[in-house]
């Protein structure tokens, strides 16, 4: 274990205790190279906070080719609500040719969706991020098993430009989905109108799916796996 990597299992431990204002705050100020990663979910309660703290504040999302419709819907409301720019990133085309080509359109039902996110989400998001220092996300520990020990601050070496440091932040990690949307109904931010169907965890439109009552968040994705594998990548546990 480096010096480095103490300093921020010190860090994280205070920031535990402050706000995901407080959070954000302490990113944006340490950083220039830093950006909010978007999924056109809850994720908007980032962007109420963070536009206060810093307008300009960089903001990407994925676009697959496999969203929703509202979820477009969604991204473009926010952009003109807050007017900020989103920068909109997109799977390599010869990639996702290929992968169609060889399994079809519905390949993640048969096998594993991991081939698939890889093409479409992994891939981007890893090319955006060699170009930071830092980056923001909307993960709660509340939302699956593999989330429960999230921190609020840690060294992102899964996709780390080699031998550089990238630092991923997760305000809102302490927050419940209760609070976060008590936030976002104070604030009268907009959010994606699937959340008003059964939605509450939101990906691809094939995999996903509304959520009964008493049903967790996450039983709507990916729902033909076992609860223990609803990741597609973009924060493996790389503690």
């Amino acid at each position: 274990m480096t010096a480095n990597t103490i300093n921020l299992l010190d860090l994280d431990r205070e920031l535990q205790n402050q706000t995901p204002q407080k959070i954000l705050k302490h990113a944006i100020s340490q950083f220039d190279k830093i950006a909010i990663s978007f999924s056109g979910a809850e994720d908007v309660a980032l962007i109420e906070m963070a536009v206060g703290l810093r307008r300009d504040i960089p903001i990407f999302c994925l676009d697959t080719g496999r969203l929703h419709a509202e979820t477009y819907r969604f991204i473009e409301k926010v952009r003109k609500h807050y007017g900020v720019r989103i920068e909109v990133l997109s799977p390599n085309g010869d990639a996702v040719s290929k992968l169609v080509a060889e399994k079809g359109l519905f390949s993640f039902y048969e096998d594993d969706h991991k081939e698939c996110c890889g093409i479409r989400k992994i891939e981007p998001l890893r090319k955006k991020l060699l170009t930071l220092d830092a980056w923001i996300t909307g993960q709660r520990k509340d939302q699956s098993p593999t989330r429960a020990e999230i921190p609020v601050i840690q060294d992102d070496k899964l996709f780390a430009r080699a031998n550089e440091k990238l630092t991923k932040f997760n305000p809102l990690a302490n927050w419940s989905s209760k609070e976060v949307w008590d936030y976002i109904r104070m604030c009268e931010a907009p959010y994606n109108e699937l959340h008003d169907k059964g939605y509450i965890s939101i990906g691809c439109e094939p995999c996903t799916r509304p959520v009964g009552p008493g049903q967790h968040e996450r039983e709507g994705r990916w729902w033909w796996e076992e609860a223990t594998k609803k990741e597609c990548g973009l924060h493996a546990d790389n503690q």
